[in-house]
């Protein structure tokens, strides 16, 4: 049996096929342990044989965010020491003279340069001595680290004297990463933030899988990576920072799967979990990036461009300083959670809405876990006093605080980038989305909104159906005329490509692959990347005018990038959902609008049937997530119970 488990912030899920049906679980996440809640989900099955775990994980993530990870030191070439401090001239907030940097990853006395230098077209100027070598080794072994990171200049064109220094310092036993092996490609910034964040996670994510696996012997254990497929726990151990989106991909590659079945190829999914919300549109394919910035350091590896809040079901509702009303990004996570699990008093949007009636105290998590209301009250009261209002209409505040903090992603990624949220549906996820998506819908001007019947844990179920990938890149520098230096660089990436997949152990018969190439117009400082067809140039320039209304066809074409992505087939092409068991009986209950209290019904989602419609006002409850369908919106139940809610 193959399974997927998800670890969030605040909980985590698994989901698994029994008798060709899914089914789901749901459980609090241990932070200081995350491997412990993924054991006891497995106390949880049916006993039978699992083979597989595929495993989305925010350990990684944490680790940076937190700036826990490892005491690292960052090699590169003489005179570039503080290429890591020094960064780009871009300035996060442009008028803003008290603006910090992110804080650093290494530490500066660590920061060591070597004498050598690779020209700009891969010829070695000067040599990287025996004696540079071992005045690194002495320093390292004077002052001890955890882990390496190399990152000369030029390298991504030679990579001799990083495969040199990198064997010398093997002996010392450390883990090490050169860039030439994380990120061969321009831009030396970028690609020396890259091999150093993997650095700094590398001991930390290897020590967590190693745990993780002996704890579960005998199961073949995957981890997700950020661009939508698995890595091997070797893999993952030696390229950490490819996990960074682990769970947020897994839920992206979900939502394509399921839109896919009920023929949509146009989404904008919206994950809400208990920590942050993760929004990503897509237009008929998945959409990736090589610009993803993790907290002010830039990681350019392709990633499924995700946007995230820090606006999520435990986020924290405060006062600031100015005596406005604010929500986030701080949350208050699994432990000790939001006032209503019984160990804060943090007011939360998970306890704003369960004063407002959008919860149900004895329908969290399908009953075996009840929501504290008194304290909720409790918790939003210390600020209501503050505003002068009533308790509702505080909580009624903090919804519509988190609703702008997740409306302004989901501009982020439609309205900005020249797309109508009107021509997408909604495809909403999470185990709180249900409650905010009319509201968000109606802002935007959505007109659809999807919400899946395994809502509460969808990130497990977009893992169960990932597939191994890998992706290959390589900085080739040439004029997009010249089409047989082209193929002949395609030729070398693929077959190294192939060669790289068959030493993990694949079968190459079952892995397919694609071909992108990152364009620009000679002179620009940016590229597009684009799928490789016969006629490529034609493909950029129609792109180019489509996203800056422009050719500029007196300017040569430049490749600057090759990029090949492996992917073997899915584990599994066939899926449907049972009913399921009724664990609430159909009642009215009283919910807290901008008219005052209304009374409405609630309605548990296993007693739809297929084809079935209503209009709200309506309470949906489900074992681990509960909808709340506005007035002004009709819902019909759709293939595998899915719920589709169309504004009025």
């Amino acid at each position: 049996m193959q399974i997927a488990i998800d670890t969030g912030g605040t909980f985590t899920d698994l989901v698994y096929l029994e008798n060709g049906f899914l089914k789901s679980k749901k459980i609090f996440s241990t932070p200081k342990d995350p491997s412990q809640a993924i054991l006891e989900l497995l106390f949880q099955l049916p006993k039978q044989n699992i083979k597989t775990l595929i495993h989305g994980s925010t350990v990684g993530t944490n680790t940076f965010l937190e700036r826990k990870g490892a005491k690292i030191a960052f090699i590169t070439t003489s005179g570039f020491e503080d290429l890591l401090f020094i960064g780009r001239q871009a300035r996060p907030k442009l008028y803003d003279f008290f603006v910090e940097k992110p804080r650093p990853i290494v530490l500066k006395e660590n920061c060591l340069g070597v004498n050598e230098r690779i020209g700009s077209k891969g010829e070695i100027i000067k040599s990287l001595d025996s004696s540079e070598i071992e005045r690194i080794l002495k320093r390292l072994k004077e002052n001890p680290v955890e882990s390496v990171a190399i990152c000369l200049i030029n390298s991504y064109l030679n990579s001799y004297h990083e495969l040199k220094l990198k064997k010398e310092i093997l002996q010392l036993g450390l883990p090490i990463s050169i860039s030439s092996e994380i990120l061969p490609e321009f831009r030396e910034f970028e690609r020396a933030s890259t091999t150093a964040i993997n650095a700094y996670l590398v001991p930390i994510m290897s020590k967590y899988l190693e745990n993780l696996r002996k704890k579960l012997p005998g199961i073949n254990l995957y981890i997700q990576q950020s661009n939508g497929g698995w890595l091997t726990v070797e893999e993952a151990s030696k390229f950490a920072s490819h996990t960074i989106l682990s769970g947020p991909a897994g839920g992206v590659s979900g939502a394509f799967i399921w839109a896919k079945a009920l023929g949509k190829s146009k989404i904008i999914t919206f994950d809400m979990g208990g920590t942050s919300t993760d929004v990503c549109l897509i237009d008929g394919r998945i959409p990736f990036t090589k610009e993803y910035n993790l907290d002010g350091f830039p990681l350019s590896l392709p990633v499924i461009e995700i946007h995230t809040v820090g606006a999520g079901g435990g986020s924290i509702a405060y006062i600031d300083v100015g005596g406005a009303l604010k929500v986030g990004p701080e949350s208050a996570g699994a432990d000790p959670g939001p006032a209503c699990y019984g160990k804060s008093l943090l007011p939360t949007v998970t306890d704003a809405n369960l004063v407002l009636g959008r919860l149900l105290p004895d329908a969290f998590l399908g009953g075996i876990f009840e929501l504290q209301k008194d304290r909720s009250f409790e918790a939003i009261s210390s600020i209501s006093q503050k505003l002068g209002l009533s308790l509702e209409e505080t909580a009624l505040g903090i919804i519509k605080v988190a609703n702008i903090n997740m409306g302004r992603a989901l501009r982020r990624v439609s309205l900005e980038r020249g797309h109508d949220p009107q021509d997408f549906a909604l495809f909403c996820f999470g185990g709180a989305g249900g409650l905010h998506a009319c509201s968000l819908a109606k802002e935007l001007e959505i007109k659809e909104i999807i919400i899946p019947k395994l809502a509460g844990g969808f990130s497990a179920f977009g893992l169960l159906f990932s597939s191994p990938l890998k992706d290959f890149s390589q900085t080739v520098w040439i004029e997009a005329k010249e089409k047989e230096k082209l193929l002949k660089y395609i030729k070398e990436l693929k077959n190294l490509a192939f060669s790289y997949m068959k030493g993990l152990g694949f079968e190459l018969e079952s892995l397919s692959y694609e071909i992108f190439l990152d364009m620009r117009y000679k002179g620009q400082g940016f590229e597009l990347t684009i799928p490789y067809s016969e006629d490529y140039v034609s493909s950029f320039e129609q792109e180019h005018k489509r996203q800056f209304g422009y050719k500029a066809t007196r300017f040569p074409i430049e490749i600057v990038t090759l990029r090949i992505r492996v992917k073997g087939d899915p584990s599994e092409d066939s899926w449907k959902i049972e009913k399921g068991k009724n664990f609430y009986p159909l009642s009215q209950t009283k919910v807290f609008t901008e008219k005052g209290w209304i009374e409405v019904p609630v309605i548990d989602w296993n007693t739809l049937r297929i084809g079935e419609s209503f209009k709200g006002p309506a309470l949906i409850v489900e074992e681990f997530t509960t909808v709340w369908v506005e007035e002004d919106f009709k819902v019909r139940v759709d293939e595998n119970y899915t719920l589709r809610l169309f504004k009025l």
